[in-house]
Formats: structure tokens, sequence, C-alpha cells
């Protein structure tokens, strides 16, 4: 959106007014899949080789069952989580589509961070749980059995086809020549190192010191954890209703002072309600302006405003002058409790 456009729209922009709004609501998936982590944004990626990530994860499962490996287990649980989270935020991605206005009056763009952090901290308590495993094995000092060579083959077969698949991923995705793609070389290289720890703290443990395995597994399971613990803290910042940094205001705010017979600006506020954010703009208009020109303001601006591709819902209060009282107050505590 052009900021320096006029505010009141003419009849041809009124009329295109909510092909844009679609606009921006389509772009609202682009926005969110560009705040996550590299291997989140792979698996909502339509281009991206889900296939090879269902078959290297499949072969995975079956190397952990195959091995009984801590190490391997842990392994698996990273790439079971880059695959499983495509899957969650698609899924939600698609329910955001079906409104019921009725049922879910301002939409379900919060669908999407709820999803994110019910499943994220679901992979971070398995990741704990693989963590509590290991520290158990090294507390009592119990060592495994020992592989058999026909499951070492699986184990070596698995490990490093999933390894190679995923190293040239590396190499095709750094030399691609789309950002995007770039982008995704991140992930398939820190798949690769998850991957070889996993290898090698198996063999290792296997072959000479039993607690290498289950180190091994701790340090990936820590890995798995802190990952996802800072995406569950990010999202839920989202929902509480976080304010709008400092750029986002002054645009808001500028956009606002351009109309002539706007006398003053009392607020302009902005904060997170999800995924986008939720404009709370309160104006001071002369006293005597008739109400029909009065609503056309206000109208125009929120319109304006809800444009942008980072507001969800514009909401624009008119006054005539701004020395009263806040017409809200902030809730510290919630109705009929305790103080």
């Amino acid at each position: 959106m052009d900021v320096k456009a006029p505010l009141l729209s003419s009849t041809e922009d009124q009329k295109n007014n909510q092909t844009i709004r679609c606009d921006s609501i389509n772009s609202l998936r682009c926005d969110f899949v560009s705040k996550l982590p590299e291997n989140v944004r792979s698996g909502l990626d339509p281009e991206a080789p889900f296939h090879l990530d269902v078959t290297k994860t499949t072969g995975l499962i079956y190397a952990t069952v195959k091995s009984g490996s801590l190490a391997i287990a842990a392994s698996t649980l990273d790439s079971l989580l880059d695959l499983m989270a495509g899957g969650i935020l698609w899924f939600t991605h698609l329910s955001m589509k079906n409104i019921n206005i009725y049922k879910y009056p301002i939409g379900k763009l919060r669908v999407q961070p709820v999803g994110i952090i019910i499943f994220a901290a679901i992979m971070a308590t398995l990741g704990f749980q693989v963590l509590v495993q290991a520290a158990e094995q090294l507390i009592k000092d119990e060592p495994s059995d020992k592989m058999t060579t026909d499951q070492l083959v699986w184990l070596y077969a698995i490990m490093l086809t999933a390894t190679a698949v995923k190293l040239a991923l590396w190499v095709y995705c750094r030399s691609s020549g789309n950002k995007i793609v770039r982008a995704y070389a991140k992930d398939h290289y820190f798949d690769v190192v998850t991957n070889v720890i996993g290898l090698v703290a198996a063999v290792l443990g296997d072959r000479f010191y039993w607690w290498i395995d289950p180190a091994g597994a701790i340090i990936l399971a820590i890995y798995t954890i802190s990952n996802w613990s800072g995406t569950v803290l990010e999202n839920a910042v989202s929902l509480v209703g976080q304010s709008a940094p400092p750029e986002v205001l002054q645009k808001l705010t500028y956009l606002v002072l351009r109309h002539p017979q706007i006398k003053r600006v009392d607020t302009v506020r902005a904060y997170t309600f999800g995924v986008l954010y939720f404009v709370e703009v309160d104006i001071e208009l002369p006293e005597d302006l008739p109400l029909k020109d009065a609503h056309a303001i206000g109208e125009s601006l929120q319109i304006k405003i809800e444009e942008l591709p980072e507001v969800e819902r514009a909401f624009v209060h008119l006054d005539f002058e701004c020395d009263h009282k806040p017409e809200h107050s902030v809730l510290s505590r919630l109705p009929n409790s305790q103080p």
C-alpha cells in the first residue's frame, strides 16, 4: 500500500477494497511462515521433497526399533518433528479457510499459533522424555545390549542413505539461484549433523564405550527442546497481546495524520492478537462536522489501515475533544476474582 495515497478513497477504489483485503488475508501464510524456523518452513513448502522426508522418517523409525539406540531415537524425533510440523500447520491453514461467521465472527487466524504451541509443546515433551531415559541409563550404569551384525547393516544402510539424501539436498539448495530454496539449505545441513551425531554415537556406544550412545541422545534431545521452546515462547507472546514495534506505530500515525480535517490524534495503538495486529485509533474531529462526513472519514481510515498486510482489524474512534479519560481500562485481573 502507498502511504502517500489520498485517505478518502474514490468510488472505484472502494469497489476494490474487498479484493485488496482478500489479497492481504491470502498473504498471511507467507508472512507467518517466514517467521518460523527453517525446518517448519520446509515442511510447508509445496515444492519441498515431502515424499523424501516421509521415506527418510519411516526408515529412521525402523532403524530406531531395530537398533534400540537412544541416539538414533533422538535423531528420529527431530526428523519426525519436521514432518509432523508441516502436516499440522498445513491442516490449520486449511481450517482457517472454512469460516463460520456466526460461530467465529472474526475468523480463525489464531488457529495457526495455537496449533504450533500445542505441537511444539508435545515435541519438546517427547524430547525431554528421551533426555530422561538417557540420563537414567547413565545414572544406573546399565549398558544396552550389543547390536547384531544384521542390526548394524540395517542401521548403516538407513542412516547413511538418509544422510546422503539430506546432504544432496543441502548441496542443491545451497547452489540454487532461488533465495527461498537457499534458505532451506540450513535446515538440511542440521539434519545431516543430527543424523551423523546419532549414527556415530550409536556405533561408538555399541563397539567401544556404551555411555556414548545415551550421551549423544542427550545432546540431540537438548537441541530439540531448545529449538522448539523458543518457538512456543514466540507464538505464546503473539497471543498475549504484545505491542507492535515502533516502526509499525510510526507508519500508522503517519497514515492517520495525513487527513486535513483530523484536528488531533489522541491514541494509536497496535498489538498482536495471533499472527497479525489489531489496531485502535482515537482521533479528534471538528465539533460542528456533519455526522455523514465524520463517518466517511472514520470508515475510509479504517479501510486504509486494514489494507496494510500486517493488520487484521482496525477500530477507529471519533471524538470532538481529547481531554477526557481513556475510554477503556486495562484489566490487571479477571472480573469477580480475588485481588
